[in-house]
């Protein structure tokens, strides 16, 4: 297992000359962080060793041949051992999606295998050979040997030394270092100076991870994990997505940021204000990143795909504070697996970094910090920034366990403790010299897909019979259930619309991500709900993934589809795509009504009925007020920072689809408090709930409540007047006149 790799590790490595005095300030003692993080282990990719071999009751010679024995003494004549290799990676390979962390150098009893380099590269030959076979069809990369430290660690090197050769090659004349980057320079080439993980004397021999990946057979089948980038304006979240997809360094004036922007003026002032989306593919046959060899050129989304086994697609979003609502809608909207916090080494975790990592925390989403400029920041500015990170990460309200990236040891640690547990990974980078941009990259590769978060992820060769609906279990379509089983993969399938385009001679394009379900060309959908609360009827004509066709869309997957006889007016961002064939006819139900448990994060004075916000509700974002507030005792009908509370929140414009269980973040300018969906309410429980808030009035906002009230004076004196008339016509007398009552007040 990681944990018996045994090797001490600190909080944060600073530059080379400090790295001692540094690391006994912020280290973290070993096995406090094995009893921390090993309490939640179902979801690393490196399981326990005895997950690498099959049940001895499943072979009857599975007891007479050791794992060592069958992967360093492997006969292609040997049926028996190709077919127990084979089983044993293909159900590893079925039950982690497709790709998985393989461990050598444990029995399944946990006794040492005791492994020389002459085993190793037996061991390595035998998987090559049996992941090229048909049950497999996988491609396998060696990542760590802890028997060959400098091995593992020569990568760094080569890396820096590749991307300023292709700088200096691309670039005619060459600057002058400055004083921090030949420090750094100097840094990655002295092999010495790097830190070196010791292996544990408890633990004999050496082990070995391996990384094997299936190889997919179209674009449906390949693995994608998207990381939402967000920081502060300036902390060089651009560059750095440049420097990862292009394959060349920056020159320092953001060079490798400019492919990236999508509008003039962003580019004029170098500021992200949209959603802008890059994809990493790596290949699947060395498990290498996908790049062009010339690196003033970028490789086709095309071509990325049809070379790549896994794809890191990235949401680079803005970090200027007018820009956070855009922000908040690509986290919220995007469904990202992970956030990837920039923090600038010489400013801190200042400005919107901070409420950047409060959403995440609040969305329940993994983060990971990457440190940048750590070039031209001094020593000094770089130790401040590392205690402001560390007290953050450790207080109260974060409660993460902040260690060091240093070299692919301890990037193999952390990405298999990541997903589910307290663990924060911290890279130190440099985009103008490269510096840790090997660990950042062999993370991102090594990265599992986020079971925590995301959806299970559907194969082609999976029976539509596995879905939910399929196995008679019913689905919730807000306050209508719809099931049982009849209808198959389409009864449950939804789609969230995130962005909107129009195609010249094409029509209406809309992209997003696939909540549940299949979805298939031709598949008829509800479209809604639109401005009333009705969904229209209409079908899916092509599919596409990363600008490439694709037979089907599966749960977790970004997609664009091409919908048929919609225009661009009757569509908005915030709708969604639901199943519907013969069983599955009935409207989708939608309110303006929900009920949800909120916490109030920090608000100023008091939130009451009548309250209004900014709700954020997966890729659904509206104005929305409250209309009643239910506290756990009861106390009041006002909530203050800190408190618990069920609230009733009312859309003000349109109705939304929402589902049970998702969870939303209501702001006023900063982010005031967070929730999750309760229930949606109907048509009936909206009516009373709001003739209560309203006193009967159904009114919210002072400009009708005044033209209400004008008009109950107005009908109470007509009645008068008209009782008025009643009353002179009766009278026998006559002589006596009733003066008429003003219509107005």
């Amino acid at each position: 297992m990681m944990d018996k790799l045994g090797y001490r590790i600190s909080s944060m490595d600073i530059t080379n000359d400090n790295a001692a005095g540094t690391a006994a300030k912020y280290s973290i003692d070993t096995s406090l962080f094995d009893s921390l993080v090993d309490k939640v282990n179902e979801c690393s990719p490196c399981s326990d060793p005895a997950t690498n071999s099959a049940d001895p009751a499943d072979s009857p010679t599975a007891s007479t041949r050791t794992l060592k024995q069958r992967l360093t003494k492997f006969d292609d004549d040997n049926a028996e051992d190709a077919k127990f290799l084979a089983d044993l990676l293909d159900r590893r390979l079925t039950e982690d999606r497709g790709e998985v962390m393989f461990e050598v150098g444990l029995e399944a009893d946990g006794s040492s295998m005791d492994l020389t380099d002459d085993d190793v590269a037996k061991v390595t030959a035998t998987l090559t050979k049996v992941v090229q076979m048909p049950q497999v069809a996988s491609f396998v990369q060696l990542l760590v040997d802890t028997g060959a430290p400098a091995v593992a660690l020569q990568s760094e090197k080569t890396f820096a030394r590749e991307f300023s050769l292709a700088q200096t090659e691309s670039t005619p004349a060459a600057k002058p270092k400055r004083a921090g980057q030949a420090k750094a320079a100097n840094a990655i080439e002295q092999e010495k100076d790097m830190p070196t993980p010791a292996v544990p004397s408890s633990v004999k021999g050496r082990t070995v991870y391996y990384l094997i990946r299936r190889k997919p057979d179209g674009v449906e089948q390949i693995l994608e994990v998207r990381v939402a980038v967000v920081g502060n304006v300036d902390a060089g979240k651009s560059t750095m997505l440049g420097v990862l997809t292009q394959g060349r360094l920056d020159d320092g004036r953001g060079k490798a940021r400019v492919a990236l922007f999508r509008h003039q003026h962003e580019i004029e002032s170098g500021r992200t204000s949209s959603v802008g989306l890059e994809i990493l593919g790596f290949d699947k046959t060395t498990g290498a990143p996908v790049r062009h060899t010339d690196p003033n050129r970028k490789v086709s989304w095309d071509a990325v795909c049809e070379r790549s086994s896994k794809l890191i697609s990235f949401l680079d979003l803005a970090g200027h504070e007018k820009y956070l609502k855009t922000t908040v809608f690509g986290m919220a909207g995007g469904a990202p697996d992970y956030v990837m916090l920039m923090v600038a080494a010489n400013a801190g975790l200042s400005g919107m970094a901070k409420e950047h990592l409060g959403l995440a925390l609040a969305l329940g989403i993994p983060v990971f910090v990457v440190i940048t400029k750590i070039d031209m920041c001094p020593p000094n500015v770089l130790d401040g920034t590392i205690k402001q990170l560390t007290k953050v990460l450790r207080s109260s309200g974060c409660r993460k366990l902040p260690i060091a990236i240093r070299d692919r040891n301890s990037v193999l640690m952390a990405a298999s403790r990541f997903v589910g547990q307290r663990v924060c990974p911290i890279f130190q980078i440099s985009n103008v010299t490269g510096e840790g941009i090997d660990s950042l990259q062999t993370f991102l590769n090594v990265l599992p897909l986020n079971r925590c978060f995301s959806a299970p992820v559907s194969t082609p060769a999976q029976d539509s019979g596995d879905t939910a609906a399929s196995k008679g279990k019913a689905v919730d379509k807000g306050k209508k259930v719809v099931g049982p089983a009849a209808g198959g993969a389409q009864a449950n399938m939804q789609f969230d619309i995130s962005e909107i385009f129009v195609v010249p001679f094409v029509g209406t394009i809309v992209s997003g991500v696939v909540a549940s379900g299949t979805l298939k060309p031709g598949d008829p959908v509800w479209l809604g709900p639109d401005y009333n609360g009705h969904f229209l009827q209409t079908a899916v004509r092509t599919i596409q993934r990363k600008r490439v066709d694709a037979q089907a869309a599966y749960t977790g997957q970004s997609v664009s589809l091409w919908l048929k006889k919609i225009t661009r007016s009757q569509v908005r961002k915030g709708m969604v795509l639901l199943g519907r064939n013969e069983q599955h006819s009935e409207e989708p139900f939608s309110s303006k009504t929900f009920e949800a448990e909120v916490v109030v994060l920090y608000h100023s004075t008091t939130i009451s009925s009548k309250y209004q916000a900014m709700v954020h509700c997966g890729s659904v974002r509206q104005t929305a007020r409250v209309l009643s507030i239910e506290q756990a005792d009861g106390s009041s009908e006002t909530l203050r920072t800190g408190d618990r509370a069920r609230v009733v929140f009312q859309f003000i414009r349109h109705p939304e689809y929402l589902t049970e269980g998702t969870r939303l973040i209501f702001r006023e300018g900063r982010t005031k408090g967070v929730g999750k969906v309760l229930r949606v309410l109907s048509k009936a429980e909206e009516f009373e709930v709001v003739s209560k808030a309203t006193k009967g009035t159904m009114l919210f906002d002072h400009r009708s409540l005044k033209v209400f009230n004008e008009g109950v004076r107005h009908k109470a004196a007509s009645a008068a007047n008209a009782a008025a008339a009643r009353a002179t016509t009766d009278s026998s007398a006559g002589t006596k006149k009733v003066p008429k009552l003003p219509l107005k007040s």
